[in-house]
């Protein structure tokens, strides 16, 4: 078999530039059985093309011809057992060269059809000797059918040219077929690789940037800013199926990833230096300010940290291991400059209010220390401005310097809702600025210990800051704040209003004094002037109503219960100056509280029927 395998090569396909992979030997069932093969070839030249050739051994010699063949991908199935299924298993009008040979057909003995039958009597006929002489028509039969064999070879000849144009018709229609599949796969793969490119090729630019841009130069800032962004855009791009399979795409990406951890590091060493150095500044103390008394101006250092506002973001997005690692810094070192700050402020705003004021002044001094208690207070309210305005620009600012101001996203990618932002952002104020709320308390028991009626002022002043903080927003770190200490100064206000009436109540009245008026009759009218040019257009304009309704029902039974005491002869004058300081309060809240219905809880009436028992028990 190897040596007809070589022998078929080389007669049969090496000239038609075809490779012979295998051979089979086969034959037709009959009384002659005359061997062929089915053999497997490929073409030798690009496309490539695969077939199984029909090849027979020659009669007359020791050759083989190529009898037949069919492409590969044209046949379904090959069952060299049964020649019907031969014909059915290949393309309609080769049938019959796959079930026996021509050849075959003509070595075994065939039948004159009606035609053939016809054809030999009219020659039998056109020639007069073919039945005397049997031999001269055979003799002239046999040169007519040497005659028609010379033209049935070359009509052979001819049908194998055909036969080898056909095939070659065949072999560049599939040629062209391939070819158009190939250009289309060029285009599909050109657009593969353009999408890769377009997606996932990063700048030099942005390279250098991000190894080594300058994170120092608003120019270099924004350098790097930019960088990152691309770097991001390229780490999200949304891959076609397949493409992370490619080692390029995994090799880019592993690129990316290197950039990313090496950037990342480097924004983080260069932000915590700037923390560490802002922590430690003392550029600008309170002693520069002492003469305002008010806190140091810090839009230096927000503006500087605006810049890095997108590179937070970026950064809280890309890696928030470390994103978190520096919020916990930034407040760390903020919270110890503020600290320093506002401890120094209120010391010296402590220093002041013990310096402008003395202890235990009565209420006719009140007028005149009232501009020193309203100037310290203030300087105590500026500070509370100050950290108003913080607050404010950590909210717009700071926050923004470490998250970049747009909705949280944390590595599960969800946005944080509104609430959680603002949590977020009052639990860093918390502690940032954690020691201004004991230092107000501080500075404002130290005003209600120099003297209680320091209260009244502050908390004027406090209520309004807490009213305007609401206002903006009431669950701020500044409205909690606030909000916490207006409570101590409101304990201290109705503290002060409790001592006064405590005070009235314990007065003890000279036994040589008949008639007159009374020593804190005339301090609550006192008091009464101050505490309106205090609350004047107040937010908390009730709450020294309610102060006054205590204090005048103070006055007034503590005057019946020491007029109790006198001897009947001075009733009448007692009663007739009761009447007559009855309408001067009335005359009082007439002039205090135009058109209010606030009006004294008992008449003149009960004034008279009043004195009248007290004649009667003596």
């Amino acid at each position: 078999m190897t040596a007809i395998k070589h022998a078929l090569q080389r007669d049969i396909f090496t000239p038609n530039d075809e490779r012979l992979l295998s051979i089979v030997n086969v034959c037709k069932a009959g009384k002659k059985k005359k061997n062929c093969f089915l053999c497997a070839t490929v073409t030798t030249e690009r496309p490539v093309q695969v077939k199984v050739v029909k090849v027979k051994k020659s009669d007359k010699g020791d050759f083989y011809k190529r009898q037949i063949a069919w492409a590969l991908r044209d046949l379904a199935v090959v069952d060299a057992k049964d020649a019907i299924k031969i014909s059915e298993s290949v393309p309609s009008g080769e049938n019959q060269s796959v079930a026996g040979g021509d050849e075959e057909a003509v070595d075994e003995y065939q039948e004159l059809n009606a035609r053939e039958e016809q054809d030999i009597e009219i020659m039998m006929e056109g020639c007069e000797y073919a039945i005397s002489n049997a031999e001269a028509f055979a003799e002239k039969l046999s040169r007519e059918l040497q005659v028609l064999d010379g033209i049935e070879m070359k009509l052979s000849s001819y049908e194998e040219m055909l036969q080898s144009v056909k095939e070659q018709m065949d072999q560049i229609s599939e040629s062209n077929h391939l070819i158009h599949l190939s250009n289309t796969n060029i285009v599909k793969l050109l657009s593969e690789i353009e999408f890769l490119v377009n997606h996932m090729d990063l700048a030099k630019g942005h390279i250098k940037a991000l190894q080594e841009g300058d994170l120092a130069s608003s120019r270099g800032i924004e350098a790097c800013t930019n960088a990152a962004d691309a770097l991001l855009q390229c780490m999200n791009v949304a891959l076609r199926p397949g493409h992370d399979m490619l080692l390029a795409v995994k090799q880019q990406q592993q690129r990316f990833s290197d950039l990313r951890e090496h950037f990342a590091r480097r924004l983080a060493n260069h932000l915590n230096n700037v923390f560490v150095q802002q922590g430690h500044d003392q550029s600008s103390t309170l002693a520069q300010h002492s003469i305002e008394l008010t806190l140091p101006n810090h839009h230096p250092f927000h503006r500087d940290l605006l810049r890095y506002a997108k590179l937070m973001e970026w950064l809280k997005s890309t890696d928030y291991a470390k994103y978190e690692g520096l919020t916990k810094n930034y407040m760390d070192y903020l919270s110890r400059l503020y600290e320093r700050e506002i401890k120094d402020f209120f010391e010296v705003a402590k220093i002041k209010m013990t310096g402008t004021t003395k202890e235990s002044k009565k209420f006719a001094t009140l007028p005149r220390k009232e501009s020193a208690v309203k100037q310290e207070t203030e300087n105590a309210d500026k500070s509370s401005q100050n950290e108003c305005f913080l607050t404010k620009g950590n909210s717009t600012t700071e926050p923004e310097d470490l998250d970049g101001g747009t909705p949280r996203q944390h590595n599960s990618g969800v946005p944080l809702p509104v609430s959680s932002e603002k949590d977020m952002i009052r639990q860093m104020m918390i502690k940032i600025f954690r020691c201004i709320e004991p230092e107000l308390n501080n500075l404002i028991a130290l005003g209600d210990k120099i003297d209680s009626f320091n209260s009244l002022y502050m908390l004027v002043k406090m209520s309004h800051h807490v009213w305007t903080a609401q206002n903006v927003d009431p669950a701020s770190f500044l409205s909690t704040t606030l909000g916490n200490v207006l409570v101590t100064v409101k304990r201290n206000f109705d503290k002060c209003i409790s001592n006064q009436i405590r005070q009235m109540e314990e007065v003890k009245i000279s036994k040589k004094s008949k008639v007159g008026i009374l020593p804190f009759v005339a301090e609550f009218e006192e008091f009464a002037g101050l505490a309106e040019s205090i609350f004047k257009n107040a937010e908390r304009r009730g709450d020294l109503d309610k102060a006054y309704t205590k204090l005048i029902r103070g006055v007034f039974v503590n005057e019946l219960r020491t007029e109790a005491r006198t001897v009947n002869v001075v009733w009448h004058s007692m009663q007739d100056e009761f009447i007559r300081q009855y309408k001067h309060f009335e005359g009082l809240i007439a002039r205090c509280y135009p058109g209010s219905g606030v009006t004294m809880e008992f008449t003149i009436q009960d004034i008279l029927d009043y004195c009248s028992s007290i004649a009667q028990s003596h």
